[in-house]
């Protein structure tokens, strides 16, 4: 089983066991919201573009709605579970490379959002895809951040970002809780930033993020 397999899975038990009205770290957003963004994301790609883009997101929100009236917080589990779907199920190995870091993102976004929890010990060849990604997608993740970011992986690894101006603020993790970081993340991630007071409050507020 692919790990995208494993966090979609993962992922829909947990949606399950939790309910349509749990908290998620996406402002705003309850379990049944997210359950309905992805089966979107997969399904709906003529209404995705206002995931990103500003001037689409009233329609993607309207799409968004209507597949939660349609299919329901329970059909809506099932179509994840039963996924990958749309173009992720139609190029090989699509799948493995995007929604690997989407489902394991959405899966923390759920589990952080709730009273109790603690980081799960990752595959390390899981780890290793998540500091892959990191490292070249750094420039992109930190391309918001108004100070300069250095990332240290547990384990060996540093990579920089963010504005390249000095002091720069210093983030250290493993590859997991770097990726959560750089993914907007911040004040949930368990890893350890220091630096200059003022530079580390701008950090931990910046939108990171694609």
């Amino acid at each position: 089983m692919t790990h995208a397999r494993a966090e979609r899975l993962a992922l829909s038990d947990l949606f399950v066991q939790l309910g349509p009205d749990a908290p998620t770290l996406c402002e705003g957003w309850t379990t049944f919201d997210l359950a309905a963004h992805l089966v979107l994301r997969e399904r709906r790609p003529d209404a995705a573009g206002g995931i990103a883009l500003r001037p689409l997101a009233r329609h993607t929100a309207s799409v968004q709605e209507s597949l939660k009236a349609r299919h329901g917080y329970a059909g809506l589990v099932e179509l994840i579970r039963s996924g990958p779907a749309g173009i992720y199920g139609l190029v090989p190995g699509m799948d493995q490379a995007v929604n690997t870091l989407e489902f394991f993102v959405h899966h923390e976004d759920v589990r952080r959002a709730q009273r109790v929890w603690e980081p799960r010990e990752l595959p390390a060849d899981l780890e290793e895809t998540f500091w892959k990604r990191v490292r070249t997608g750094r420039r992109l993740f930190l391309r918001r951040s108004p100070v300069g970011v250095v990332l240290h992986r547990i384990g060996g690894g540093v990579a920089l970002g963010g504005a390249k101006t000095s002091p720069r603020v210093e983030v250290t993790g493993p590859a997991s809780e770097l990726l959560l970081f750089c993914f907007g993340r911040q004040s949930h991630a368990r890893a350890e930033v220091t630096g200059p007071d003022e530079a580390v409050a701008r950090l931990m507020d910046a939108p990171l993020g694609v």
